[in-house]
């Protein structure tokens, strides 16, 4: 058996970062830049107010008091979006608007609160500093500063941040295919009435479901059942439409595991066993004239979920450019003794607390059922629990490492 390690290197040798695109901003919503961007204006671009207020100068309100206000004439008013320029003498003011451009001469805003609101003249009850209330040029972006590096995840601040430089379009690395398909004569769609010794297919909708959480466009085929012509077929017929194709089932040392027996025969697919719990069976490979990489898992549900996490998400990753680093780990306390298999490493689903008053270590607590089949559990998993291959025992109180599920 080889190490998870090594398993995760010879995945990532499969696959390269994918090529830009230039995509529209909204359609580059969760996508990754593929480019720093640089902002060809500065933000903002001109002095404007931060309040509903008065455009003023600062040394006219010295001895403004609430008992002996400062009175000003007021001689303009200036909404936002204003394009005419506007100029002030001492001892006058502009009543001016959020956003407005500072009329020439202006060094501060008075709020409206703090005055009458009077429209020809207005009683000023405080001083106000020089460059109070006012957002100068370029006080959030220089012209020609980079505002967004290469690699970063276009959330809704990127996008925020993007729409403000002027950017309609921006390249990115596109968005994966990721084809899953499930295989087994037992297994039944959703919906559907069960026979004798069927179970609903699940482990196509959990996966298409992880895929599409890593930002990648999904193709849920579904599933087909264990004849190797009808496999081999709707393989090459998924194609097309992937990137990477994602099969669960018939990768063991059954009689009926057809995934292994059909892309054996191929010569690109190499199957092999990884020093892990659950999830021991695994290949990979490419298929196809454009070798598509193809990623098979066990089909036992938790066992796909945990390969998915460990192996199927850096390959995602490194396609979108994006760090292939693996899940995030804390260490934590253990609340119950756990028990592993020696020499391989264990993955067991746990929920993980939060740090106490009591106890600034956060605590983990391993789910009743670990069974590779037994799904129950997952939903409310938020971590898995490493027991390393050497340990076969772990007591409570002991730290452990913990893998952070990610939120959704």
């Amino acid at each position: 058996m080889k190490s998870v390690e090594q398993h995760i290197s010879d995945l990532l040798g499969l696959v390269a970062v994918a090529e830009p695109i230039e995509l529209d901003l909204l359609q580059a919503h969760g996508t990754v830049l593929a480019e720093p961007v640089v902002s060809p204006v500065s933000l903002p671009g001109f002095d404007n107010s931060s309040m509903d207020g008065y455009a003023v100068h600062a040394a006219d309100l010295a001895g403004a008091t609430a008992d002996a206000p400062t009175r000003l004439r007021v001689v303009a008013d200036i909404p936002a979006g204003d394009a005419d320029p506007t100029a002030i003498r001492p001892g006058l003011c502009a009543r001016i608007m959020t956003g407005a451009p500072m009329p020439e001469g202006a060094d501060a805003v008075v709020p409206v609160e703090w005055t009458d609101g009077g429209t020809v003249e207005v009683a000023i009850d405080r001083p106000a500093r020089e460059g109070a209330f006012v957002r100068r040029s370029g006080e959030d972006v220089r012209e020609g500063a980079t505002v967004l590096g290469a690699g970063v995840r276009i959330g809704s601040g990127e996008m925020g941040v993007l729409a403000a430089v002027g950017r309609r379009t921006v390249p990115v690395r596109p968005r994966p295919r990721v084809v899953v398909l499930s295989t087994g004569e037992e297994l039944v769609e959703p919906g559907r009435p069960l026979g004798p010794g069927q179970i609903y297919e699940s482990n196509s909708y959990m996966l298409a479901a992880a895929a599409r959480d890593e930002g990648c466009e999904v193709y849920r085929h579904g599933f087909v059942g264990d004849d190797p012509v009808t496999v081999w077929d709707t393989l090459e017929d998924l194609l097309v439409r992937a990137d990477v194709v994602v099969t669960t089932g018939g990768v063991s040392m059954g009689a009926y595991d057809v995934v292994k027996e059909v892309l054996s025969s191929k010569g690109t697919v190499e199957f092999t066993q990884v020093a892990m719990q659950p999830g021991k069976p695994q290949g990979f490979g490419t298929i196809g004239p454009d070798d598509t990489p193809i990623l098979t898992l066990p089909g036992n549900p938790v066992s796909a979920f945990v390969s998915f996490h460990l192996f199927v998400r850096p390959v995602l990753r490194r396609l979108r450019g994006l760090p292939t680093t693996p899940l995030p780990s804390v260490r934590a306390r253990l609340a119950t003794p756990v028990g592993s298999p020696r020499d391989r490493r264990s993955y067991l689903r746990a929920v993980l607390s939060d740090p106490t008053a009591l106890d600034p270590v956060p605590s983990v607590a391993p789910a009743v059922r670990q069974g590779s089949h037994q799904l129950s559990a997952l939903a409310e998993a938020n971590g898995l629990l490493v027991v390393p291959e050497e340990v076969t025992e772990l007591a409570a109180g002991d730290l452990v490492e913990v893998l952070v599920l990610p939120e959704h």
